[in-house]
């Protein structure tokens, strides 16, 4: 590529994988030993510097311990793993909520569920919230979604382009736009960031005909399955759905590595845990989070340090040569990319919503973390039920099911990550751990009402929020309310959420 085309990069973000910018990379190498930040990201008067095109991948609904770089053998998963080789892996990278569009919406504002707006699956964000489309446009970049959106609205996510998947026989779920996502590639003339979101490996999975249980990989919280002829056998259709979706990975760095120059930073990830899906156990919160930059990340290299999905963008507008105001709630990550081991967090928070999902029912938690512990508080769980129950019969009756539907569940849990990863012991209760959830619970409040949460410590104020999609005393295509249920909520029964009741209508 001659011309101008060599001087521009290209930032594509795919929500699956992600590769880096197209300029002169050797412009971007920091020396570790001399605190650079921005300084050569800064030099946008110079006509040679090229800004660099991202690229971001994001699969949907996959574990981050089914990949090779993390610890099954017995996954295939190529593409992946060429990243790892290639880049960098952080091992403790999250999302703020294991759910869909919560947990894309942290990815494009920066911001937590709470902040942001959408805070239950299937709601829009705030419509004064400025998106990734906005910060990224003001620093010069074209801004594209390839596939999968579910976020919403229009006037916030306003993409300068957007591809939806397509279909695809003999599969069970539709592709992305390769085709689109070439030409853009082979066409463009400005520097862009690109997500490419995958529907993969969200079920519907591929059939598996005569699974096997031996070339699938248990974990405590799921090995009692193995003998279960049902689970494994969508377990060996998941494995294959994460096959395809590298198959689609590999496609895509092939035409990265045709089409743009090294200077291209590009990013794998998975928005969520499909096996601690709705809950804020680390196999729904804890992401894969790969990234590749030739020339500026060392390949090989590894991370520990906590990361979250709120410091994507603000990484992004850094790279852009943008200032990240107080605004936000995530940090660059650019020093980390660059080489440099510092700590980005002290703690990363976690929101559970059970509300507007198709077994909508009341159990809303919240979650603080640091590297060794987590703390979770269960604000309707069953050993607290009474103390939450009201004069209002109608909201009673929800708040009771919610929690019966949790009852192996206490209202404060506590792990130590670091020798029970699968947080199987919850040691809340130990009197050798109250300093440590003292510690916890009384940042993860104060994280709350920065956040503006519509939850309290205390009792007796366990909300019912407006969730527009699955109302909790009304019939879906999905399910049936019981008859004498049927409608027994009042407007002055709910909490409204202002912003997704305006979006419904």
């Amino acid at each position: 590529m001659g011309g101008l085309r060599a001087l521009l990069p290209i930032f594509v973000v795919v929500l699956s994988a992600c590769v880096g910018p197209q300029n002169d990379a050797s412009s971007l190498q920091a020396d570790t030993n001399k605190p650079q930040t921005r300084v050569a990201l800064k030099n946008t008067h110079d006509p040679a510097f090229a800004k660099p095109n991202i690229v971001f991948y994001l699969a949907d609904d996959q574990d981050v311990t089914d990949y090779g770089v993390y610890g099954n053998e017995k996954v295939h998963t190529p593409a992946v793993d060429r990243l790892a080789r290639e880049g960098i892996v952080f091992d403790n990278a999250f999302t703020g909520q294991a759910i869909c569009a919560p947990s894309r919406s942290q990815l494009f504002t920066g911001k937590y569920p709470l902040r942001n707006g959408a805070f239950a699956n299937h709601t829009p964000t705030r419509p004064d919230a400025i998106s990734v489309t906005q910060q990224m446009r003001d620093l010069g970049y074209k801004v594209v979604l390839a596939g999968k959106s579910h976020v919403k609205p229009a006037s916030v996510y306003d993409w300068d382009a957007e591809w939806k998947p397509v279909p695809k026989e003999g599969v069970p779920r539709e592709y992305i736009p390769l085709s689109e996502i070439e030409s853009y590639f082979a066409a463009a003339t400005e520097p862009f960031v690109m997500f490419i979101a995958s529907k993969y490996p969200h079920g519907k999975y591929f059939d598996v005909e005569k699974p096997d249980a031996d070339a699938l990989k248990f974990h405590p919280f799921d090995a009692h399955l193995r003998e279960n002829a049902a689970y494994v056998r969508k377990r060996a259709g998941y494995y294959r759905s994460i096959e395809e979706d590298n198959r689609q990975l590999e496609r895509v760095l092939d035409l990265v590595d045709t089409h743009l120059g090294a200077n291209t930073l590009f990013i794998y990830s998975a928005d969520h845990g499909v096996s601690g899906k709705f809950t804020l156990k680390d196999i729904g919160l804890k992401v894969p989070f790969v990234a590749r930059w030739p020339g500026v990340i060392e390949p090989g290299a590894r991370s520990d340090q906590l990361i979250h999905y709120t410091d994507v963008l603000p990484t992004l507008m850094d790279i852009a040569g943008g200032d990240v105001g107080p605004n936000m709630d995530g940090k660059s990550l650019l020093p980390l990319l660059r080489g440099r081991d510092q700590a980005i967090h002290d703690y990363v928070y976690g929101v559970r919503t059970n509300q507007n999902i198709i077994n909508a029912h009341v159990f809303p938690s919240r979650m603080i973390r640091d590297k060794r512990y987590k703390y979770i508080r269960n604000f309707n769980a069953l050993e607290v039920l009474e103390r939450n129950l009201g004069d209002n019969e109608a909201i009673n009756v929800f708040l009771r099911k919610g929690a019966q539907q949790h009852p192996d569940e206490a209202y404060e849990e506590l792990y130590d990550l670091v020798a029970d990863p699968f947080e199987q012991n919850n040691i809340a209760r130990q009197p050798e751990m109250a300093q440590v959830k003292s510690r916890l619970s009384k940042q993860m409040f104060v994280w709350m009402r920065e956040q503006g949460d519509i939850l309290e410590d205390g009792f007796g104020n366990i909300p019912i929020i407006s969730a527009p999609a699955f109302k909790l005393d009304q019939d879906s295509r999905f399910r049936t309310i019981s008859p004498e249920l049927r409608n027994t909520l009042k407007p002055k029964d709910y909490l409204v959420i202002e912003h997704w009741e305006r979006d419904a209508r």
